[in-house]
């Protein structure tokens, strides 16, 4: 069998009968998706795990049944979803990774749910936020960018890491205007933050949330009002900075203190400001980009915090350098 097309067969050990229940799904829906994504056959055996396929695509299903199995004998869950994702890893050498970044429970919701990494750039992400006091995420909606940041938050929070949480945006609407706005500032900035309202209550609970809203050790406030302000032992969120001005960003980033974590997230693709303003999450990435490379801003009033630990994209697919002279310790770039 020297040829990656010629018909093989591999048998996976299994320990018990009940790891293939859980394995193969209700009416071995997991399993048909692993049929469908490697062109193999897969059958239980008395002996196993039974593989039918190309020489090399029966290896790769028996390195993913593999690691599935480990996962199962954990406790981990097995969907779809993540059979799908820990074939691609498979396919693109990283099998060793399906494990560790399925396996890493982030936090916990206010009802014992586990959040857990779903992609090798949520693990990624979720590094960064762990190693690092500024850290951008930039990545396309539905990516868990706000979500695994307000978890790490409460976790700072909950550790006594920080004293409180932050979190802001700027005021932009998406398309249409609203008009005025009734009510106090809580009121009038409620329907631009909601996203991170939802997750805070999935971590804490509606009546914690409530609680800690009241202290003070959770504040929400527009962009805006950040002007003057030394942010010290706080975890500071912004969302949508897409929806930033140059001056706007240059502003933020220069609010948080002694003891304070920074996590500005966004989309660069869905930017809502008028054509004539320039996003200053776009300007902010292409200074980080040109530090990387060993190239100082040719404004002055270009000058951001200079080689601050960031996470942000890879450019055209170039791997971004981890520690080049020019930035001396910048982290990894990847998608989130």
């Amino acid at each position: 069998m020297t040829g990656t097309n010629e018909k093989t067969t591999q048998i996976v050990g299994v320990e018990a009968m009940d790891d293939l229940i859980g394995l193969f799904g209700v009416f071995d829906e997991n399993l048909r998706v692993i049929e469908e994504e490697t062109g193999t056959r897969i059958a239980a055996t008395e002996e196993g795990i039974r593989i039918e396929g190309g020489e090399e695509m029966t290896a790769l299903t028996a390195t993913v049944l593999e690691k599935m199995l480990d996962m199962q004998r954990r406790g981990e869950p097995i969907n779809r979803s993540r059979i799908r994702y820990a074939v691609d890893l498979a396919r693109e050498g990283n099998a060793e990774l399906i494990s560790q970044i399925m396996g890493d429970v982030v936090a916990m919701t206010s009802r014992g749910r586990q959040v857990r990494c779903k992609t090798l750039g949520q693990k990624r992400y979720v590094q960064a936020l762990r190693e690092h006091e500024l850290v951008f995420g930039v990545g396309p909606a539905g990516t868990g960018k706000t979500y695994l940041a307000v978890a790490m938050a409460v976790l700072a929070f909950k550790n006594k890491e920080v004293d409180r949480i932050i979190l802001t945006r700027p005021a932009v609407e998406a398309g249409e205007k609203l008009g005025f706005l009734p009510g106090d500032l809580q009121t009038k900035v409620d329907p631009y933050l909601r996203p991170l309202y939802d997750a805070l209550q999935d971590f804490l609970g509606v009546e914690t949330y409530r609680s800690l809203t009241e202290r003070g050790a959770i504040e929400v406030a527009p962009l805006a009002y950040m002007r003057g302000r030394t942010l010290n032992s706080a975890y500071i969120i912004l969302d949508e900075a897409q929806n930033c001005s140059i001056e706007q960003m240059k502003m933020f980033l220069t609010r948080f203190g002694e003891g304070s974590r920074v996590v500005v997230t966004g989309d660069i693709t869905q930017i809502d400001l008028p054509r004539e303003r320039r996003s200053g999450l776009v300007h902010a990435l292409e200074v980080l980009e040109g530090d990387c490379r060993g190239q100082r801003p040719q404004k002055k009033e270009a000058s951001l915090p200079q080689h601050r630990p960031v996470y942000r994209p890879a450019v055209a697919g170039r791997p971004v350098c981890t520690e080049c002279a020019g930035c001396a310790g910048l982290p990894f770039a990847a998608q989130v």
